[in-house]
């Protein structure tokens, strides 16, 4: 399925912010998200970095705080994003209303990228902020690594259950069960999207996957994650950087290409 597969309008999308970028070129952009700070961090120039979100600058957050601390930070108010005179805001999952009109009525353009809910989403996400930046090429490296990986995902997936703190696991047709699957691993269904310490002890899956996410510090969570039936529990136990799966954007596409060499 190439990176285009997708909605005939969202191709429509693409083609217009191509012209109305190409025209305005080059840009500041300012992202107020984790996950568009990935995109933008990965796919801009240092130059077209008016800034991002302080989020990205915590190591326990992302892979790429210290890029991140190359550029100011903002806390998602308008004040501090006009702070550094961007010509684009970036955003993901709508909200901010009042922050894209108020960009909006001053000559700002809000741009909302949308949640990922499968890997063409992802795909399609990494071209967005790459027309944004007035090169949708930028994307390319990225895309081809996605596309590389689905072309040789593994033919048979061993049985897994993701889990983070608390024992919250993925739905079995979700983008972070999609990213699993390039690795050789088939999410298993759980009932009410959370592993339970019976099931651990009865009927543990081949290969247990947990996120280290915040895993220094104390909480519920981790509490659950030192339990003696997760410790003692006889699946195959492969930890993961729980950073990349809060946005499971393309930070994942290295988690991936590093799970697969440890499934094998």
């Amino acid at each position: 399925m190439g990176p285009f597969h997708a909605v005939p309008g969202r191709v429509m999308l693409t083609a217009l912010l191509i012209a109305l970028v190409t025209a305005a070129s080059p840009t500041r952009v300012a992202s107020v998200n984790l996950c568009t700070d990935e995109m933008l961090l990965l796919l801009a120039k240092p130059g077209e970095i008016a800034s991002v979100s302080f989020l990205s600058r915590d190591p326990r957050e992302t892979a790429l705080w210290r890029k991140a601390r190359r550029f100011p930070a903002n806390d998602g108010t308008i004040e501090q994003v006009l702070a550094e005179h961007p010509a684009v805001i970036l955003n993901m999952g709508g909200g901010g209303r009042s922050r894209a009109y108020l960009a909006s009525r001053i000559g700002i353009h809000p741009v909302d990228v949308a949640l990922p809910m499968t890997l063409d989403d992802v795909v399609s996400n990494l071209r967005r902020v790459a027309v944004v930046l007035g090169d949708v090429h930028r994307a390319d490296p990225w895309v081809r690594r996605i596309e590389i990986l689905r072309q040789s995902a593994p033919t048979k997936a061993e049985d897994a259950m993701w889990i983070s703190g608390g024992g919250f696991t993925l739905a079995p047709d979700s983008l972070g069960a999609q990213w699993l699957r390039l690795a050789g691993l088939r999410q298993r269904p759980v009932v009410g999207g959370k592993v339970s310490l019976e099931t651990l002890l009865t009927e543990p899956p081949k290969a247990l996957v947990i996120s280290d996410y915040r895993s220094g510090q104390m909480s519920g969570g981790v509490r659950w994650l030192s339990h003696p039936i997760v410790q003692q529990a006889t699946s195959r136990r492969i930890v993961t950087d729980g950073r990349a799966w809060t946005c499971m954007g393309p930070l994942m596409i290295a988690e991936i290409e590093r799970l697969r060499r440890v499934v094998k």
